[in-house]
């Protein structure tokens, strides 16, 4: 009880020397320093923050290939257009494995009509809308069929595919379509009519998502940032940069057979995780492999100074 007292250490005067001490100036002179260190190492370390993609950026980059990329959104041949759930019932579109058809477990909860909400319905929202929906709309699917093949054909044979330089041909109203959509993102209004989705906050991206993805401007993009699957891009950010070092055992089996090349490669991984995972968690109660420990004492060397005493 020396402590209440005042016979303690704490309690004791102090003989040594004295000094002044600022701690205002000491807290002040911390700040600033950590604050030029953390700034100057994310100036030399930090990833790119590159601009946002949108579709005005990619309508005015590749005019051509948002305009094929359309054409076979109102065809329905484009990948979203066959995607199957969450976004429509398309037959085997899904990736299975044997019975195991996870894709299809929650069914059709974001349906996405490509022709009809990536192209009519956003047409429809101009001022003045383009006279040829109602062609459009009053055709038959065989004759849209008809159009969209034809269009995308003559796409295909045209210099640099440029919509300008089409030869004549029986397309309908498609180039016309497509034409208005184009000027319409060029402008930037195709965005919030695709995010807001008749509500009004804008903040559902997945139309516009989907849109740049069935065209190739967008998968050039993550190419050359190194973001594609067999470039590790689940783990990487813009440009290369490390990001998620944690999904490096996802990404690893995407780079190796039969995952690689399969048609199903997510359901694959997603399978194979699982039971890694199952594995990882029953561990403790399956014999041999809980006495691995006990065989390579690895621990021993992490726990060293904890050893030497026992």
């Amino acid at each position: 009880m020396s402590w209440r007292k005042g016979t303690g250490i704490a309690g004791r005067p102090w003989k040594g020397q004295v000094r002044e001490y600022d701690l205002f100036k000491e807290l002040t002179i911390g700040v600033i320093v950590v604050t030029v260190l953390v700034v100057g190492v994310s100036l030399i370390l930090s990833s790119p923050d590159d601009p946002s993609i949108t579709l005005k950026t990619w309508a005015n980059a590749k005019p051509a290939d948002f305009v094929a990329t359309a054409t076979a959104e109102l065809g329905g041949t484009s990948e979203t257009a066959g995607y199957g759930p969450p976004y429509n019932s398309t037959p085997d579109a899904t990736q299975t494995l044997g019975p195991i058809d996870l894709q299809s477990f929650s069914g059709v909860r974001i349906p996405i009509d490509t022709a009809k909400d990536l192209v009519i319905h956003p047409l429809s929202t101009l001022p003045n809308p383009p006279k040829e929906i109602a062609t459009w709309t009053t055709a038959s699917d065989k004759q849209r069929t008809d159009w969209t093949a034809a269009y995308s054909k003559a796409l295909d044979k045209a210099p640099d595919n440029d919509p300008a330089k089409v030869a004549d041909g029986s397309y309908g109203p498609v180039p016309a379509l497509t034409g208005s959509l184009l000027a319409m993102a060029q402008e930037g209004s195709l965005d919030g009519v695709l995010q807001s989705r008749g509500s009004f906050y804008n903040t559902d991206y997945t139309p516009t998502i989907l849109f740049l993805g069935d065209g190739t401007y967008f998968p050039d993009l993550a190419t050359s940032q190194h973001l594609t699957g067999d470039q590790w891009g689940m783990m990487n950010e813009t440009g290369n940069y490390p990001g998620q070092s944690w999904l490096w055992l996802f990404s690893f089996f995407y780079q190796i057979e039969p995952v690689k090349s399969a048609a199903n490669a997510d359901i694959l991984v997603v399978v194979i995780m699982g039971v890694l995972t199952l594995l990882l968690a029953i561990v403790p109660f399956i014999p041999g492999l809980r006495t691995i420990p006990r065989w390579i004492p690895l621990h021993r060397l992490v726990w060293k100074d904890y050893y030497k005493k026992r």
